[in-house]
């Protein structure tokens, strides 16, 4: 991660107090983004949504959503959408890194290169861009930052330590930085997802049988890859508008909560994470994915 500039920041005499609320949405292209886009349009915000790939905005396009392309893997990239966004509007006040994708293999198999990747998108990728937000909120004395987790970040499955490695470090970011912006007026909240019917279940599955299809590890990555694509399974997900809900309320709240457990399976499985022993949560994932014995 490069080094962060430091740049002056004033807020624009142009820009009008009563002008619309700004909010700045990765990974807009599909799924929680896409919606989220959406529920802040809907609450009065102008919405710039975010993604490699532009083509894929057009329907949000459609419905006011200003595109914007941006990889948070690309320091350059992020600082010229932040330009963007701060020469049009002169503000930045909501925040959602919510960029990301889950690369599923045994520990073992998954090459290095694969595993920095997955920390350069999920974890360095949100920090980078908040770093290049953070100073244009401090100058307005509020804003929110929201990075979307997942209730990985908090429990475990087997085959997927890299992801939830990312998971786990953008929880514990997220608090350090919760107590760090609070006397600038900056609210941090975690928005923790539990199954949520998008394409990140097939994405993962997909990745997961490219690094550990073959070897050692086949029986168990047959088992999770499975579980992950099973009809039953998606028919229980919940749809990615209840992350969105979530969200809309995160950021219109006078007080948000720290944190926001939305979606199939969350509540649930994060209390049972809480009140079982290791061992005793190992053999529940275990027998829910039906892995061999």
């Amino acid at each position: 991660m490069t080094t962060p500039k430091t740049t002056p920041v004033t807020i624009s005499k142009t820009t009008p107090k009563t002008a619309p609320k700004t909010a700045l949405v990765t990974g807009a292209s599909s799924g929680i983004g896409e919606a989220t886009a959406l529920k802040l349009i809907n609450l009065g915000y102008t919405v710039y949504g975010a993604a490699r790939r532009t083509d894929r905005l057009q329907k949000l396009a459609e419905r006011g959503v200003r595109p914007l392309a941006m990889d948070v893997t690309d320091d350059d990239s992020m600082r010229s959408g932040v330009d963007r966004v701060m020469s049009e509007t002169g503000r930045i006040d909501v925040l959602v890194n919510n960029a990301g994708y889950g690369s599923y293999g045994a520990l073992e198999d998954v090459p290095q290169d694969e595993a920095r990747r997955q920390f350069d998108v999920n974890v360095f990728g949100a920090v980078r861009l908040t770093q290049i937000v953070l100073p244009h909120m401090r100058a307005r004395r509020s804003g929110t930052v929201v990075n979307v987790t997942s209730m990985g970040g908090k429990i475990y499955t087997p085959l997927g330590g890299w992801y939830h490695g990312t998971k786990f470090a953008l929880e514990a970011l997220s608090d350090s930085l919760r107590i760090e912006v609070k006397p600038f007026g900056i609210d941090v909240v975690v928005i923790e997802p539990g199954g949520i019917r998008t394409e990140w279940a097939g994405i993962a599955a997909d990745q997961l049988e490219k690094s550990s299809a073959a070897g050692a590890y086949s029986d168990q990555a047959e088992a999770v890859a499975a579980s992950m694509r099973s009809e039953g399974m998606v028919k229980r997900m919940s749809p990615p508008t209840v992350i969105a809900d979530a969200i809309g309320r995160a950021v219109t709240a006078r007080r948000p909560k720290t944190r926001y457990a939305t979606g199939f399976g969350a509540r649930p499985l994060l209390a049972l994470r809480r009140v079982l022993p290791d061992r005793a949560f190992d053999a529940l994932i275990s027998r829910s994915m039906s892995l061999p014995r």
